[in-house]
């Protein structure tokens, strides 16, 4: 390539000079290119960062949620200023435990605000994910009507173009993708398609799926179809992995999957569960693979003042302890909160190595 820019006869020395620079304007370019792409990222509501720079990180909790129903829900649903206002107390509470970045999981049709979410970043200073995709859980309530005739292939243009053009017309992009499925021992046909959509979807934009799942046996149905199209398990953050085995998460978890458990309460039998299943996990080796959150909150619209408020602290008043008194180092803690949430939402296709 740069033979043909410095190797010619009969010319002169300005000519040779500038074709010497043209050649090092190139390498100097391909240089910078190979570093951009080497850069890890993360999307949030006000767009990429580092993901070196999340800090301390909630992988799943919510500002606002509606049940009506995916015919019923919208916008008129709710007033952002008087949501804002409920939320951002909780917010600047997790900053004075050193929170730095939240991923809020709320999808379409059940609640999805990303200006309210952009807001409620810029007056908090804590970075915020919002995410593409469909809530298939609780008998496809939250699922559009459109989305029952369209295939894979069309649900997936539409979460990608929703990446590559923003959500709604606000601009603002996913940081992941986020769908749901009902436990149980097979996959229902939208639930499938799903997770197919999700994977297509990775495989355009890099962006993790995490999916609402819950027992075991719907995780595994979801990851056969994954390595059908190809993703790798490293794509993949199995939400509320608590209701599965021990054996399944060290199973999970040493095939690469994010083995979250995302459903902390104050109670002290619950907190002993935790603590049982992280135990489990790093006896095994297995914390780099775990992400830990309360799937709190939230603005529950319809309700008086949006209803009770389930903070966003417990983990680092109760669970943090506890783990403390049960071997858990500064590091190991790190390691669940820092750490795996910068690789677990890295902006980067995942192949599976053979494929």
């Amino acid at each position: 390539m740069f033979k043909n820019c410095i190797l010619f006869s009969g010319t002169n020395k300005i000519q040779k000079y500038y074709f010497v620079l043209i050649e090092m304007i190139l390498i100097t370019s391909l240089f910078v290119t190979g570093c951009v792409q080497k850069k890890q990222i993360i999307m949030t509501v006000s767009g990429p960062l580092p993901a070196q720079d999340m800090g301390t990180t909630l992988a799943h909790e919510h500002f606002l949620v509606d049940f009506i129903g995916a015919g019923s829900t919208g916008y008129h649903r709710w007033d952002r200023n008087k949501v804002e206002e409920r939320v951002l107390p909780y917010l600047m509470d997790i900053k004075d435990y050193g929170v730095k970045t939240l991923v809020e999981c709320t999808p379409a049709y059940l609640g999805r605000d990303p200006l309210l979410l952009k807001s409620l970043s810029r007056k908090s200073g804590i970075n915020i994910l919002t995410n593409t995709g469909f809530y298939g859980a609780r008998d496809n309530i939250f699922i559009p009507n459109f989305a029952f005739a369209e295939s894979a292939e069309q649900l997936a243009d539409r979460w990608i173009n929703e990446w590559e053009e923003g959500l709604e017309g606000t601009g603002i992009k996913p940081g992941f993708i986020k769908i749901a499925v009902d436990a149980g021992d097979t996959l229902s046909v939208m639930h499938a398609k799903l997770i197919r959509a999700a994977a297509l979807t990775h495989l355009a934009t890099g962006l993790t799926i995490m999916s609402h799942t819950g027992p075991e046996k719907p995780f595994f149905n979801q990851l056969d179809i994954l390595e059908q199209e190809g993703v790798a398990p490293e794509a993949f953050i199995w939400t509320h992995a608590q209701r599965g085995t021990r054996t399944s998460h060290i199973e999970a978890a040493k095939q690469g999957v994010w083995v979250s458990l995302d459903n902390v309460f104050p109670d002290s039998a619950r907190i002993g569960e935790y603590v049982d299943m992280l135990v489990n996990l790093k006896q095994n080796n297995l914390l780099h693979r775990v992400l830990l959150s309360h799937d709190a909150g939230w603005y529950h619209v319809g309700e008086p003042n949006g209803g009770n408020f389930r903070e966003f602290i417990i983990l680092f008043k109760i669970l943090i302890p506890a783990l403390s008194n049960n071997g858990f180092t500064d590091q190991d803690i790190r390691q669940i909160l820092v750490i795996n949430p910068q690789k677990a939402f890295t902006i980067k296709v995942r192949r599976i190595n053979n494929m």
